[in-house]
């Protein structure tokens, strides 16, 4: 067998199947099943959604922390390091976990092709079974129906909220979208929704499936306690993974436990404020439903003029994230993205879009974040408000340069 580092493997992951995206659980079913079928833990939680999933992972985790029991979390994607996506008490996977576990799922594969997100699921699923951890949290990845973690039988699911992204994979329409998260959801098993008007066909789904749907609003309200991450819709991921936990009989968390596992738990890049002047905030936002939570976020917050510092994927609505923010932007600094990965756009792409949805917005452009994350903190003077968002990528690059 091949020897290879971290970093090789995931080049090989990369181009070993040609495509990125491929929904599907027949190929990692049988990959799982050659393994042994391990489950990752006695009890496992699965987190669906368009957006909160990362947050809601974390509140679950460091609730059941508080509570003495053992966890380990699988997310994605990652913001510095590939670890980032397993976590195990707490603590990312080390290189040599990860590199041995990649030699598994290589051995198990035989002829099947997997994509770099399905070594990563199977992977997860193998080091946290191996770490005899009580309870399992998974991030699914897209969609739910034929999303890799999808092999799992969660014994509760979260659906945290249900937009629009990933349109050409999951459809285009709410109800279409949420019947495919729907499919996260097991037959007399708690299915968890964020939402307090959940779609009309991810509830038509779910009780045909058979779950016992609890919807936030209608079967639970807040969390007790507030959590420390801020925005209004944080209070929303919080209550779900309450619900989530309540709904759990054989888990033992009380009101304090929650309470402070709320207070303690933090995600990079969910508006995180940098320290220093300029203010600068990070978010990963990088869709119309995120950027109304921003937009959101600025209304409430004293500040002084915005200064975007902004990239995106080409198959994003940019459209609709620049028309959520619109005036509350005092200037955009558009990054070029097409150097970190293929599905980026240049600056003068995004300047296009803008000059269109916001005509006459003022704006600059630049061949990277780096770039326009130096021209936002000058051009924002000390009272000013840096706002970092669009995507993952444009998430890390600033967590990287501060």
């Amino acid at each position: 067998m091949t020897t290879r580092d971290l970093a090789g493997w995931l080049q090989y992951q990369e181009r070993i199947n040609p495509r990125t995206i491929e929904l599907g659980l027949a190929r990692v079913r049988a990959v799982w099943e050659t393994m042994g079928a391990p489950r990752p833990a006695p009890i496992v939680i699965t987190v669906g959604g368009t957006n909160g999933k990362g947050s809601t992972v974390a509140f679950l985790e460091a609730m059941l922390q508080a509570a003495g029991y053992r966890v380990g979390c699988f997310t994605s994607p990652h913001l510095l390091r590939y670890n980032e996506r397993i976590r195990i008490d707490g603590l990312d996977v080390g290189d040599t976990a990860l590199v041995a576990s990649f030699e598994r799922i290589e051995a198990a594969r035989g002829e099947l092709l997997l994509t770099y997100f399905e070594f990563g699921t199977l992977a997860a699923i193998d080091l946290i079974a191996r770490s005899g951890v009580d309870v399992a949290v998974l991030e699914v990845g897209l969609g739910g129906r034929l999303d890799a973690v999808n092999i799992i039988d969660a014994d509760a699911a979260i659906v945290t909220s249900v937009d629009l992204d990933h349109q050409e994979w999951l459809g285009g329409d709410r109800d279409t979208i949420g019947r495919e998260k729907a499919f996260i959801a097991r037959a007399g098993r708690p299915l968890v929704l964020g939402e307090a008007e959940p779609p009309a066909r991810l509830l038509e789904t779910a009780t045909q499936i058979g779950a016992h749907v609890l919807i936030r609003g209608t079967h639970f309200s807040d969390a007790p306690g507030a959590p420390a991450m801020a925005g209004d819709f944080q209070r929303f991921n919080a209550a779900a993974a309450v619900a989530a936990l309540r709904a759990l009989p054989r888990l033992r968390v009380d009101d304090a436990a929650m309470a402070a596992g709320l207070a303690a738990a933090r995600v990079p890049a969910r508006l995180q404020v940098l320290p220093g002047q300029p203010g600068v905030v990070v978010d990963v936002g990088h869709n119309p439903h995120a950027a109304r939570a921003l937009a959101a976020w600025l209304d409430e917050t004293p500040r002084g003029a915005v200064h975007a510092v902004f990239g995106a994927l080409a198959d994003k609505d940019i459209d609709g994230v620049m028309n959520a923010l619109g005036p509350r932007i005092a200037h955009w600094h558009l990054a070029s993205l097409d150097g970190d990965t293929p599905r980026g756009l240049n600056a003068a792409a995004l300047a296009a879009r803008l000059a269109i949805v916001l005509p006459g917005a003022p704006h600059d452009l630049h061949a990277g974040v780096a770039q326009a994350l130096a021209a936002a903190r000058m051009a924002a003077g000390a009272d000013g408000l840096v706002l970092a968002f669009g995507s993952f990528f444009v998430a890390s690059a600033v967590l990287a340069a501060s």
